[in-house]
C-alpha cells in the first residue's frame, strides 16, 4: 500500500489484531447480546481503541460499528468508518482462527479503503478503490470460472438443491469468506438473511478490487451508510457465475423477505 491514509488504517488494524491475538484462547468475559449473538469483553475493548485511533485519523468521519450505539448523525457524513472489531466472534470464542478485525472507510455510500487483519491466520487483506487488492502484500485476483456447477463454496453443509457445488473450508467470519473469493480460494459466497454493513464493507471492496462481482441476494447493488445499515444477503462470486447464482437463489431470496 502506498497511500498514506490506507497504510495508517492498516497499521491501526494491525494494532487491534495484536491486542486480539494476545487475549485469544485466554480467559475473558463473554455473553450474548441476544440469543445466538455472542460478544466478549475483547470486542468492546477493540471497539473503543479503534474508535479513538480512527477518529483521530479523520475527525470529520462518521462512525458505524457492531459494538457501538448507532448515531443517525452518521447519515449526514460524507465519509464514515464502518467497523467490526472482531468479525467471526464465534470462532474467536471457540479458539478457532476464522476471525478478523474489519475496517472500511466509506465515501458517498461505497467503501474506498478496506482492511481485514486476521492474525490467527497470519493474513492481512487490504484494498483501495481503483488501486487493487492485496493479501500479505501480494496483489490478488479472483478466479475465472464460467460454470456454477462445481463452484467452490465455503460451507459446513449444502442443501440438496446445491449438491453440485463443492464445499471448502469455512471460517466463521463472512468477511474472510468473501476474501477467499477475492484470492481465488473460493468461487462463490452467498447469504440469504439480513446482514449488517459492518460485516461486509471492507471485504466487499477487497473482492471488488480483485475483480469479483458483488451484490445483495437479489443481484442488486450494495450501498453503505444506509439508515438501517442492513442489506438482504450478500453474493460475492467470480464474474462468470454471478448471474447464474442470482438466478438459482432468486426464489429462496424472495421467500426470505416475502416478495411476490
Amino acid at each position: 500500500m502506498t497511500d498514506t491514509l490506507a497504510a495508517s488504517v492498516a497499521a491501526i488494524a494491525a494494532e487491534a489484531g495484536k491486542l486480539a491475538i494476545e487475549r485469544w484462547q485466554t480467559d475473558f468475559k463473554r455473553w450474548e447480546k441476544a440469543p445466538g449473538n455472542p460478544v466478549c469483553e475483547i470486542d468492546l475493548a477493540l471497539d473503543a481503541m479503534l474508535r479513538e485511533r480512527l477518529t483521530a485519523l479523520l475527525p470529520d468521519a462518521g462512525w458505524l460499528s457492531e459494538e457501538s450505539v448507532d448515531n443517525p448523525e452518521r447519515l449526514k457524513a460524507e465519509r464514515i468508518w464502518v467497523v467490526d472489531p472482531i468479525d467471526g466472534t464465534r470462532d474467536y470464542l471457540r479458539g478457532r482462527p476464522g476471525w478478523a478485525v474489519s475496517i472500511a472507510l466509506v465515501e458517498r455510500g461505497q467503501p474506498v479503503i478496506g482492511v481485514l487483519d486476521a492474525p490467527a491466520r497470519r493474513e492481512v487483506w487490504c484494498a483501495e478503490a481503483g488501486k487493487g487488492a492485496w493479501r500479505n502484500g501480494k496483489a490478488i485476483r479472483t478466479g475465472s470460472r464460467e460454470l456454477l456447477a462445481g463452484s467452490r463454496v465455503p460451507a459446513d453443509s449444502l442443501p440438496k438443491v446445491d449438491q453440485d457445488l463443492v464445499m471448502v473450508d469455512k471460517p466463521n467470519s463472512i468477511a474472510l469468506r468473501i476474501a477467499m473469493v477475492a484470492n481465488a480460494e473460493a468461487d462463490l459466497v452467498a447469504t440469504l438473511r439480513w446482514g449488517f454493513e459492518w460485516d461486509i464493507a471492507a471485504a466487499v471492496l477487497i473482492a471488488r478490487e480483485a475483480g469479483a462481482s458483488l451484490s445483495d441476494a437479489f443481484g442488486d447493488a450494495l450501498h453503505f451508510n444506509t439508515p438501517s445499515a442492513q442489506a438482504y444477503g450478500v453474493l460475492a462470486s467470480v464474474p462468470g457465475i454471478h448471474a447464474q447464482a442470482v438466478e438459482r437463489l432468486a426464489e429462496r431470496a424472495r421467500a426470505g423477505v416475502g416478495r411476490e
